[in-house]
C-alpha cells in the first residue's frame, strides 16, 4: 500500500494560507512509485519521512504556480536551512533521475521505451504501413555441396567475375562496317548454325560462344557474302562449298583477329544459373527459357544492345511470365541475376514479340527445334499476354 503523501509546512508569504494547495494533494490518488525519487538529507531537528509520491507536472505546479503567491511560497535558497535526509523531489528534470539516482549528464544509457512508442509501432503494424519483410533469398548451391564439379565455395565468385568481364566480349554495332553484309544475312547463317548444333547433337555452349565468336569476327573484318558461310563451317558441313585450306586459313585469320582470347562470358554462361534460381526449376522451365534466349541470339539487335546477363535473365523473365509462374520474379532471381523486375521489360517484351512471329518467320530452326515434345513443345505456348506488345 502505498504511503501517504506528506507535504511540510513552508513558511506564509503576505499572510495568506495555501489551505487549497494542502487540499489538493491530500485528495489527489497515489502512483505508483517510477523510481524516480532522490534522497537527500533531512533538516536538522525534523525528520521527516521520505516522498514516495511519483513526479508529475501537476505535483510539480504545487512547489511552482503560475501566479506570484504560488511562486512565493517556495523560500529561496538563502533564507532556507541546509537540508539533511530530506526527500526532495524536483520538478524540472524528471529525465535526470533513475530509480533513485541521478544520472551523469552526458550519460550513454539508452532509454527504455515509452508506451507511446510501442503503441504507435503496434498501430503501424495494425494499419500495414509497416514494412513488409522481404522474401527470403533460396541457397539454390544448398544440394550441390558434396559434388565437387559444382565448385560450391567459389560459384558466386566466379559468377561475379564473368559479370564484370561480359563487357569485354560483347560487340557494338558493326552492320555499317560491312558492305556486303547486313543482319538479315546474320540472322539466316545463325539460324542455320541452330539447325547444324542440333542435328551433330552439340553441346549447348558451343552454339553460344560460335555466335559470339563470329559478331566478335565480323566487327573487327569485313567479310565478302560468299565467305559468311566459311567463318563459321567445315568442309563436310558446307557441302564441300570450301577446301581444307580455306577453313584453315579461316580459322588463323579468326584467331588473330581475336587474339586468341575466346573464353567469354555468353549468355549460356548465365542462363545456367539463372535456370538454376527459377525455383521450381523443371524441364519446362528450363527448355521455354533456352527457346526464349535463341530467339534472342538469331536476332541482331537483341545481341546489340542487350549483354548476355540481361538477356539470360530476360528469356528467363518471359518464360516465367509465358507458363504463368507466381510470383513472376523472386528475391532469390533477383540476387542471383542481379536485376530486378522493372529492368527486364524492355528485353523481355522484344523477346515475346519474336514468339509471336515465329510460326510465320520464314526462319523456322528455333520453332521446329522447340515444337518438339523431346523440348516440351514450348514454341507451341501462346505468349505471354502481359508482354505482348500492343
Amino acid at each position: 500500500m502505498a504511503s501517504r503523501v506528506l507535504v511540510p509546512e513552508q513558511p506564509r508569504v503576505g499572510g495568506g494560507k495555501q489551505k487549497n494547495g494542502q487540499a489538493e494533494v491530500r485528495n489527489r490518488r497515489v502512483l505508483r512509485d517510477i523510481g524516480n525519487l532522490v534522497i537527500a538529507p533531512a533538516v536538522e531537528g525534523k525528520p521527516q519521512n521520505p516522498i514516495t509520491r511519483p513526479i508529475t507536472r501537476s505535483f510539480g505546479a504545487q512547489f511552482v504556480g503560475k501566479d506570484d503567491t504560488a511562486k512565493a511560497t517556495i523560500p529561496h535558497k538563502k533564507d532556507t536551512l541546509k537540508p539533511k535526509n530530506e526527500a526532495v523531489i524536483s520538478p524540472y528534470k524528471e529525465e535526470s533521475y533513475k530509480n533513485g539516482i541521478k544520472l551523469k549528464e552526458g550519460s550513454s544509457k539508452k532509454p527504455n521505451k515509452t508506451l507511446t512508442s510501442i503503441l504507435t509501432a503496434r498501430s503501424k503494424v495494425a494499419c500495414g504501413i509497416t514494412k513488409k519483410p522481404k522474401d527470403l533469398i533460396v541457397d539454390i548451391d544448398a544440394a550441390d555441396v558434396d559434388d565437387e564439379l559444382a565448385a560450391v565455395e567459389y560459384i558466386e565468385d566466379i559468377y561475379n567475375f564473368n559479370k564484370l568481364t561480359e563487357d569485354h566480349g560483347r560487340v557494338n554495332d558493326y552492320m555499317d562496317s560491312q558492305r556486303e553484309i547486313n543482319s538479315k544475312m546474320r540472322a539466316i547463317l545463325v539460324d542455320w548454325l541452330i539447325e547444324v548444333h542440333k542435328k551433330f547433337e552439340l553441346m549447348p555452349e558451343s552454339l553460344y560462344l560460335t555466335v559470339n565468336i563470329v559478331d566478335r569476327f565480323l566487327s573487327v573484318k569485313t567479310v565478302p557474302r560468299r565467305e559468311l558461310q566459311l567463318v563459321s563451317d567445315f568442309i563436310a558441313i558446307s557441302d564441300n562449298a570450301y577446301v581444307r585450306e580455306q577453313v584453315l586459313l579461316m580459322e588463323k585469320a579468326i584467331l588473330g583477329k581475336l587474339e586468341w582470347y575466346l573464353t567469354v562470358p555468353t549468355p549460356y554462361v548465365f542462363l545456367i544459373r539463372s535456370i538454376k534460381a527459377s525455383l521450381p526449376a523443371d524441364k519446362e522451365m528450363e527448355n521455354m527459357t533456352f527457346f526464349y534466349a535463341e530467339l534472342g541470339l538469331t536476332n541482331y539487335s537483341t545481341i546489340i544492345n542487350y549483354c548476355p546477363s540481361m538477356l539470360a535473365a530476360s528469356a528467363v523473365y518471359a518464360a516465367r511470365c509465358t507458363l504463368s509462374r507466381s510470383p513472376l520474379w523472386t528475391e532469390t532471381l533477383k540476387h542471383h541475376t542481379g536485376y530486378a523486375e522493372n529492368q527486364l521489360m524492355e528485353c523481355a517484351k522484344l523477346l515475346v514479340s519474336f514468339h509471336c512471329g515465329v510460326a510465320e518467320n520464314k526462319l523456322k530452326a528455333v520453332y521446329r527445334k522447340y515444337s518438339n515434345t523431346e523440348r516440351a513443345a514450348v514454341a507451341l505456348f501462346p505468349p505471354a499476354s502481359i508482354l505482348v506488345p500492343v
